[in-house]
């Protein structure tokens, strides 16, 4: 069961990429004014399915911590960082929803969803790296 957590986060990662690829589309046209194709449906459907599987996967593995280890934030920087991500991912859904169900021109809030995602992104690179850790020291016992 403990092997769920990171095969689920790894796929959401592989997607938030591609959903980053998508949303810089319209960073290009926004704000360096190049022509370029945005797909709107897509980047949003596949955003808030990435932001809500990263969301499920963050639950089940602090879940996971505490039904096996009988407590939070054991995993050390990976629960803390997880802890991190977790406004962020919401800031995310309710931004993009927000950009979604209002659509007008704008270039701030775009801007700050993508900046707050792009760290998330980077954030959730960390999280594989300091996973690894946890799950070599945790669940291989090295």
């Amino acid at each position: 069961m403990l092997i769920i957590h990171p095969i689920i986060q790894f796929c959401a990662t592989l997607l938030a990429c591609f959903v980053f690829f998508l949303g810089l589309q319209r960073f290009r046209m926004l704000h360096l004014k190049q022509k370029t194709r945005f797909n709107w449906k897509q980047h949003v459907l596949l955003g808030i399915m990435t932001l809500l599987t990263l969301l499920a996967g963050m639950v089940g593995g602090m879940s996971m911590v505490y039904l096996n280890w009988h407590g939070f934030l054991v995993t050390g920087v990976h629960g803390k960082i997880a802890l991190v991500i977790l406004p962020m991912v919401l800031f995310g859904l309710i931004s993009g929803l927000y950009m979604n169900s209002k659509k007008k021109k704008r270039k701030a809030l775009p801007f700050i969803h993508g900046t707050v995602n792009l760290f998330l992104l980077l954030l959730a690179f960390y999280q594989m790296y300091s996973g690894w850790w946890v799950y070599n020291a945790f669940i291989l016992g090295n």
